[in-house]
């Protein structure tokens, strides 16, 4: 046989797609070459493959050697298709049979790794995009990854995924002599994770703290203004302890994000926290790259993205991530097609009120001696429209009784009413009360007689944009929820009224 023909896969930002790997063995001058569009990372796997083969006590075939990944159109980086490629060099050189004495059966299996000078094979990234794809593509395929990797892609239900320590090993399985093992699913032990710090250590602020638990509550975003030390970033970092555990499928979509950034690990069920620096740029908050990586905004995935300094973010970056808080996804546009991130995330914010950062202060030696307008402009810094798409804005204000103040309720008992309140909402509506729109909020979010006149009031006075009265309604619902009530009351209209900023548009 001089051809051979495997599977394997390639990534494009988190959408993977399948690559046929066709190897030919041929008359001619020695050589060897890999055409499909490939990048510096595969164009390499010629002297790795070559070493491999020999390492293995295998013999490097002594003519013209081609190596083709099609389609050609798509582009094709790292190192996963030297397994294929070594595996196709052997069938098409006729080094390998089965004990039948015929070329093995590959035509099921689909192969990801990249091999050392020795023959050992190495871990693919993105192992679950790529097991994610396969058994959507293909739910009779047979993946073939190093164990690292196909620890993390069994965990894909229903995909049969098969551990190879070395390229001898995969030659083995294919000639019958022994079988590769089946992976197991790679485990995360819960002391890999920081324990979340605990919501007793916020003394005081006990209209912040309801504001947290309502975000938890219902998934909302939230915007913490105050000056220096007044607890808001320690306020923001104790969300996620409040939040649920991830469910399995959220987990696999989750580490699907992270297995391109490598950034957490392999499987956990904690919510992600991610706080980039107020100098992050545009591409390192919603993704980009010549070959996209997702951002922060996809890290964050069914978790949360604080920004503290939320003027100091540059305003392109700010801007970018309207239609991400609207629509769950971004979508990243190259010369070579475009490829869409989830990015389903819990936006929390915090700033001070001024520059300086002691505007509103009570104490005299605070005196904050910006101007009006260097408020102003400082406040600009952030759009109306990106204002406007957070549900939650709470002032917290300077308590000088915070020494004497006993500690503040644990996050266990607030996690728990979290908890009974999301339970209300999946059961009723099967959403956070956060992403209810169109006729499901006018279903399950229309006020009584009462809360309908606050908000119209409230738009009328204000003059709130039909988005704003909107995210009124989905907060009033959580609060509805929180206090167990099937109906929103007038009572909760008037509280979500308060978490609008006047000036909202």
């Amino acid at each position: 046989m001089s051809l051979a023909v495997l599977s394997s896969r390639t990534l494009f930002g988190l959408q993977v797609r399948p690559v046929q790997v066709e190897v030919h063995v041929g008359c001619g001058l020695p050589s060897f070459s890999i055409v499909g569009l490939p990048g510096a990372g595969v164009r390499e796997s010629r002297e790795r493959v070559r070493s491999a083969l020999l390492s293995s006590g295998f013999e490097f075939p002594a003519g013209r050697i081609t190596a083709n990944l099609a389609p050609a159109d798509l582009p094709k980086d790292s190192g996963r298709f030297d397994l294929p490629i070594a595996l196709g060099v052997l069938l098409a050189s006729g080094q390998i049979a089965d004990a039948r004495g015929q070329v093995p059966e590959v035509r099921h299996y689909v192969l990801a790794g990249e091999l050392s000078l020795t023959g050992s094979i190495m871990p693919a990234d993105a192992a679950l995009a790529i097991a994610l794809s396969v058994a959507r593509d293909d739910p009779q395929a047979i993946l073939i990854m190093a164990p690292a990797a196909a620890g993390v892609a069994a965990r894909v239900p229903g995909l049969r995924v098969l551990s190879a320590g070395g390229l001898s090993e995969v030659v083995a399985h294919f000639t019958d002599r022994a079988m590769l093992p089946s992976a197991t699913p790679a485990g995360h032990e819960p002391a890999d994770e920081a324990p979340a710090p605990c919501l007793s250590d916020v003394r005081g602020q006990s209209a912040a703290r309801r504001a947290l638990e309502l975000a938890a509550a219902g998934g909302h975003g939230l915007l913490l203004s105050g000056c220096p030390g007044v607890g808001k970033s320690m306020l923001a970092r104790r969300l996620p302890g409040l939040l649920p555990p991830l469910t399995p499928d959220q987990a696999l979509e989750v580490a699907a994000v992270h297995g391109l950034a490598r950034s957490r690990p392999a499987w956990s069920r904690v919510p992600p926290f991610r706080a980039p620096h107020h100098g992050a740029s545009m591409p390192a908050l919603v993704g980009g790259g010549a070959r996209p990586r997702p951002g922060e905004i996809s890290l964050a995935h069914h978790g949360v993205l604080f920004l503290d300094e939320l003027p100091e973010f540059g305003r392109q970056a700010l801007e970018a991530l309207r239609e991400p808080l609207e629509t769950g996804h971004v979508t990243v546009a190259r010369a070579a097609g475009s490829c869409t991130f989830p990015a389903r995330f819990q936006l929390v914010a915090a700033m001070n009120p001024c520059p300086c950062g002691w505007h509103g202060h009570p104490h005299p030696r605070r005196d904050c001696r910006c101007s009006r307008e260097a408020v102003a402009r400082y406040r600009a810094r952030i759009s109306g429209p990106l204002l406007d798409r957070i549900d939650l804005h709470v002032g917290l204000s300077v308590e000088s009784a915070w020494l004497e103040a006993p500690p503040g309720e644990p996050s266990a008992p607030v996690r728990a009413r979290v908890l009974a309140a999301r339970n209300r909402q999946l059961s009723r509506q099967g959403c956070l009360n956060a992403e209810l729109d169109g006729v499901f909020l006018d279903r399950h979010g229309e006020p009584d007689a009462g809360g309908r006149a606050l908000l119209m009031r409230a738009v009328a006075t204000w003059g709130w944009s039909a988005r704003a009265a909107r995210r009124s309604l989905r907060v009033a619902r959580t609060l509805a929820d929180l206090d167990g009530c099937d109906r929103v009351e007038a009572a909760h209209m008037a509280q979500a009224i308060q978490y609008r900023p006047e000036e909202s548009a």
